[in-house]
């Protein structure tokens, strides 16, 4: 027995839909679903345009901070009195948002002077004497406010905010 014309049309017609169909299904429930995401503020300055964390899950990602102090002044004494202050910096971002210095996973540093990488990792490794994140580390042509170093940072956070 041969097919008709018609038939065919219709078949191949719901083929396609059912093929369709079965892709579009297993995207839809092919994974698990988002994380929650929460962009907080810059404390004390919500206008910039930028956040000083985001958090996505159980990870908490920071903006670069430099080694200014509660005046948004840079830290006097150079590369490693600003590295010791961005790293007080960082400490009280992750406090406020429910992390530490100790559940940092990684760390991006960026340096006016790539020459200054043993100073500031001097200071840095007394920050993190119980465990070592994944860190990165490069020489720019310049940082914001004449800055000598600023550094970002990821850590884990024990819950994820609520949806």
């Amino acid at each position: 027995m041969t097919a008709s014309p018609l038939s065919r049309r219709h078949f191949e017609a719901w083929s396609t839909w059912l093929v369709a169909a079965a892709l579009l299904g297993g995207c839809e429930r092919g994974g698990p679903p988002a994380p929650p995401v929460e962009y907080m503020p810059v404390a004390g300055n919500p206008q910039l345009p930028f956040s000083e964390a985001v958090r996505v899950g159980h990870l908490l990602f920071l903006s670069g901070q430099l080694g200014t102090d509660s005046t948004g002044r840079l830290t006097a004494g150079g590369i490693a009195a600003e590295t010791r202050q961005a790293l007080e910096n960082i400490r009280r971002v992750l406090d406020r948002h429910g992390s530490s210095l100790g559940q940092v996973v990684k760390c991006t540093a960026m340096l006016a002077d790539i020459k200054e990488w043993g100073a500031m990792n001097e200071v840095y490794v007394t920050y993190f004497r119980g465990h070592l994140p994944a860190r990165s580390a490069f020489g720019t042509t310049g940082l914001v406010m004449g800055a000598r170093i600023e550094l970002e940072c990821w850590a884990t956070v024990s819950d994820p905010p609520a949806r």
